[in-house]
């Protein structure tokens, strides 16, 4: 007499491929996947070959803000507070030192900026300086931008820099360009 092997009981897996697509069709859906956080910035066109991209640049044009380990601001070798920045670079950019700017409104000092248009802001930091702080320095820095921008818009064209028409906003964007320059890292 031929005994039978025990075997075992089959499951159907046909089903549980489908409970796993819809439990991945769920999680895709319900899930909300964190947007990526970062400086919006327009990078600068390429130099053309055989064109010198180079020019020299007038010392006073040039506010240079350095960042420490410490997370401390320098700015030409003073310290100041993130409260005290974004005033400091309004005044640079607004400084109108060579009496050029007809929608200025500085203090046009000798040791400052010639116009907006020439001035840049040099901005340096420690390979060891915290992101948060680099990010709380560079909204310090585009605040001052967008403020001077939007008393631009109030002041010359008569209007709030929300209500623009592309036009005007370039011509905004041209009266004070955002020019940063950011260094190589220091140790």
């Amino acid at each position: 007499m031929k005994t039978k092997r025990n075997s075992a009981p089959e499951v159907n897996a046909g089903s549980m491929a489908d409970i796993a697509f819809l439990l991945l069709l769920f999680f895709l859906v319900s899930t909300t996947i964190s947007m990526d956080t970062g400086i919006n910035r327009k990078l600068p066109e390429p130099c053309p070959k055989n064109v010198d991209c180079f020019t020299e640049i007038n010392e006073r044009n040039i506010l240079r803000i350095t960042l420490n380990a410490e997370n401390k601001i320098y700015v030409e070798d003073q310290v100041v507070s993130l409260e005290d920045l974004k005033l400091i670079a309004k005044d640079f950019l607004d400084n109108n030192g060579d009496a050029t700017c007809t929608y200025c409104n500085g203090e046009k000092q000798a040791s400052s900026s010639d116009n907006p248009l020439d001035a840049v802001i040099s901005l340096q930091n420690n390979r060891l300086t915290s992101y948060n702080f680099y990010i709380k320095v560079q909204d310090k820095l585009t605040k001052a931008y967008y403020e001077l921008r939007a008393n631009y818009a109030h002041e010359v064209l008569k209007k709030d820099i929300n209500s623009l028409t592309e036009e005007e906003l370039k011509d905004v964007k041209k009266a004070y360009p955002f020019i940063l320059s950011e260094a190589e890292t220091k140790d």
